[in-house]
């Protein structure tokens, strides 16, 4: 599972179904324990009271950092992940450290899996 990889493993992660702070939680867990292309300064915003939002962000999982636990969340969070079969799984083993990960759905294309999960504090 760890082994070396010799190219970039960057998993595409959704987060949706919850409040724009708990969004926010679970992309400052992914970033410490990531490289993305989310910097500091992308906080997630809630632009319309009653629509429902979707947050993204890009995660390279080949090198894993140290990943404290993250605060609290209020609610359930939902977060759907599509990349590689050893990106997910990658992420997923992350995502299992950091919170209670209830899975909904999962679908497996030829070189591409997607993973859709409810993300709960520990």
């Amino acid at each position: 599972m760890d082994r070396e990889r010799l190219h970039e493993e960057p998993v595409s992660v959704e987060i949706s179904g919850c409040s724009k702070e708990d969004a926010r939680i679970v992309f400052d867990a992914l970033c410490t324990c990531f490289e993305s292309d989310r910097g500091p300064e992308d906080v997630p915003q809630q632009l319309h009271e009653t629509r429902p939002m979707v947050w993204l962000g890009t995660f390279e999982v080949t090198d894993a950092h140290e990943c404290p636990p993250p605060a609290r969340l209020s609610s359930s969070v939902e977060a759907d992940a599509q990349g590689g079969y050893w990106a997910i799984e990658r992420l997923r083993t992350t995502l299992d450290s950091l919170f209670t990960v209830h899975d909904l759905a999962s679908a497996s294309g030829d070189q591409e899996r997607e993973l859709h999960v409810v993300l709960e504090s520990r």
